[in-house]
């Protein structure tokens, strides 16, 4: 039992007890991400609410963080190249899609600022196709759901290594996003016109204590 005048940092340290996951990789989500210094008196928890843990055990990143193949080092190899020498927005494969111009339905988008994200699924957004997108993070479920009309991709957010970001230049208030899935850039999930305040927040949800 935690008393109430605890801090979540002390719940991150009987979880660890209790879960094998160190509490410095535990991310606790309820209504929101609890802060380590907030004393639980401070939160909205209660008795017997459920509270959702994202974190991994040490074996599993190192695992994780097992040296790569040689393919996986050519193709990775491959993939920087073009990204150093050419910015996201400015590759032609990104180029022919943000030059079809801001969808009718695209969220109000705002440059310099990092905005919490809204309770509601994000949308107004597309893809590299150029159908329209939503966005919606299930975190009871700890998936990440890229839908478009066709169908809905329900991604662990374990299974996402990175997320890519570049803003659109001269429309600052908009942005490029990748959720990568594979060891490479070439597995992003891009995502275009996505409000640039929200884009930090993106980062903080998906990749938790891990994204710097």
């Amino acid at each position: 039992n935690i008393g109430n005048n605890k801090t979540i940092k002390h719940l991150k340290a009987s979880l660890q007890t209790l879960t094998g996951v160190p509490e410095n990789m535990q991310k606790l989500m309820y209504r929101g991400k609890l802060d380590d210094d907030t004393k639980i008196k401070d939160t909205v928890l209660s008795n017997n609410c459920k509270v959702m843990l994202v974190g991994s055990k040490s074996e599993d990143v190192a695992n994780i963080n097992k040296l790569p193949t040689n393919r996986q080092l050519k193709d990775f190899d491959s993939s920087m190249q073009d990204d150093r020498s050419t910015p996201l927005c400015e590759q032609e494969i990104h180029k022919k899609v943000i030059n079809k111009g801001k969808p009718e339905n695209a969220m109000v988008g705002i440059k310099n600022s990092k905005d919490s994200l809204p309770n509601a699924p994000l949308s107004g957004m597309c893809d590299k196709n150029g159908s329209h997108v939503r966005l919606t993070f299930k975190l009871e479920l700890d998936e990440v759901w890229v839908a478009t009309k066709e169908r809905t991709q329900k991604l662990p957010m374990g299974s996402i290594k990175q997320v890519h970001s570049s803003a659109f230049p001269g429309q600052e208030e908009y942005s490029l996003v990748g959720l990568q899935v594979g060891s490479t850039t070439r597995s992003c999930i891009w995502l275009y016109w996505v409000p640039s305040q929200y884009v930090d927040g993106i980062k903080d949800t998906i990749l938790g204590a891990f994204f710097i």
